[in-house]
């Protein structure tokens, strides 16, 4: 390369890019499993060869043997091989494709000495029901939490060994309010009121609970707001005790009365009001865990009046496209059986939330002006959690829109515009100028951004930049070349 040829600022990054460059020839990519500095990304490609596999198990480096075992197209008797490893994690790791793996792999790794290999096999939902199965006698009651709030679809034999262990911890787990898929497990009717006896249990066995007299006052007087709360969703809650929960001291009690069907509409007007009222606080946290999560709900009731999914709203949403509350018609707009007049609307909502929920559901609707006018409106989040319109790409543009985009003053829209196939090389070199690491990020591997652009990208001050120029399949091989032998490989 020339004197004039800029080094690398991230040299990790620029590894970790090329590592998973689909056009690195083969000896280069034997070349990084020498390199040390990484997750082993070069383990998890798509195109290695058994003697590959081979050399890489001969390495017994941590990080290239968690990636190979996480890499699905590991033939068996190399999944078997690594299931007798010593490093726990690299057994757990195997756990990621339970589903396509071995027999022999997964009885071994069920009885594995580690928790944390067997804990992989509880929640993975590719693990053979009678392997799982024998979980729910495992030694670690942390382990049986795992298979309790994972395995929803657990024969009901096992729900019920879950449901009477002798930890809290588990018991917690088999009947709780949240459960990571569905369908949510019902309990048998039998051992319901054990449930709503036991404290850790109560709040997940109200909903199925029969509300005789006697269980109503207690649930309906029990200090805890998640009981409470979960009374409030129960479909065959009594008016009497719905319209009294309705003006429960908790907002996050008040919160499922209102999004109830059955709610009175003066009645949820009032609940919406309260919990947005100026004076609404949830006062200063408290020091006892089980007070703080209480505290944290009632802190929280704002935004969950206005993020509330409400399925009935959306089997029925013509009578809530124009409702007053956000939640209401962001419901309304997962209805795919909106008529025309009713999608527009709420793709011009003046609440973000609904117009975002409406393209989602119905992108094929949304002409180029609509679509532009959403992405021109819209507001990236500033926390530390990234929202997920900015991880999908949802609405389509034209070419031309895409093109005008390359000198818009919004970086958010001049990152869209290498979504064009056909690019003029000279947008994309000016938008590898790009002063917001976004903009570059999204050209570095467009097929038409200039070769001295591309270059340019690898000693990019940001290591994310650096690493798609690196992973671009239109690097050159001598410039793979030239970096390999600058990481000393």
């Amino acid at each position: 390369m020339d004197a004039h040829t800029p080094l690398p600022v991230h040299l990790d990054d620029v590894m970790d890019g090329l590592a998973v460059n689909a056009a690195l020839p083969a000896p280069m990519v034997r070349r990084l499993f020498g390199w040390r500095r990484g997750y082993g990304a070069v383990a998890t490609r798509p195109d290695l060869t058994e003697d590959m596999f081979a050399e890489i198990i001969d390495t017994d480096d941590h990080w290239l043997l968690h990636s190979l075992a996480r890499n699905d197209r590991l033939p068996d008797r190399f999944r078997v091989r690594l299931a007798a490893h010593g490093d726990g994690s690299v057994r757990s790791a195997l756990v990621a494709h339970a589903a396509t793996a071995p027999r022999a792999m997964l009885e071994r790794l069920v009885d594995d000495p580690d928790p944390r290999v067997r804990g992989s096999l509880a929640k993975s939902q590719g693990t053979p029901a009678d392997l799982r199965a024998r979980l729910a006698a495992d030694p670690d009651p942390g382990i049986r939490a795992a298979l309790a709030g994972h395995w929803t679809k657990a024969p009901q034999a096992v729900r019920r060994i879950l449901l009477t262990d002798p930890e809290a911890e588990v018991r917690a787990a088999a009947c709780s309010t949240y459960f990571p898929f569905r369908p949510h497990p019902v309990p048998p009717a039998d051992l319901v009121p054990a449930l709503l006896a036991d404290p850790v249990t109560r709040a997940g066995a109200v909903v199925h609970a029969d509300l005789d007299a006697g269980t109503l006052r207690r649930l309906a007087e029990d200090p805890d707001n998640e009981v409470r709360g979960e009374l409030a969703r129960h479909p065959r809650l009594p008016p009497s005790v719905r319209d009294a929960l309705a003006v429960d001291p908790s907002s996050s009690v008040r919160v499922n009365v209102f999004a109830r069907p059955d709610t009175p509409a003066d009645v949820r007007a009032r609940i919406h009001a309260s919990v947005h009222a100026p004076a609404h606080s949830a006062g200063p946290a408290p020091d006892d865990d089980e007070a703080f999560l209480q505290w944290f709900r009632d802190l929280d009731a704002p935004t969950d009046l206005r993020t509330l999914h409400l399925p009935w709203v959306t089997d029925d949403p013509l009578p809530h496209v124009d409702s007053p509350y956000v939640s209401f018609r962001t419901s309304a707009a997962r209805s795919e059986d909106l008529p025309p007049d009713a999608v527009a609307r709420l793709l011009d909502d003046d609440e973000e939330l609904v117009r975002l929920a409406m393209a989602s559901t119905a992108p094929h609707l949304v002409d180029p002006e609509t679509a532009e006018r959403i992405e021109r409106r819209y507001r990236p989040r500033r926390d530390k959690f990234t929202f997920w319109w900015d991880t999908r790409e949802v609405l389509t543009f034209p070419s031309e829109t895409l093109r005008r985009f390359a000198t818009d003053p919004d970086p958010r829209l001049r990152s869209f515009a290498p979504r064009d196939a056909n690019l003029p090389p000279h947008l994309a070199e000016k938008l590898a100028a790009d002063p917001e690491d976004r903009v570059r990020l999204a050209v570095a591997p467009h097929r038409d951004l200039p070769l001295p652009s591309l270059l340019r990208l690898l000693a990019d001050p940001s290591g994310s930049v650096a690493q798609a120029a690196a992973a671009s399949p239109y690097l050159p091989v001598d410039r793979m070349e030239w970096l390999l032998t600058r990481a000393g490989l």
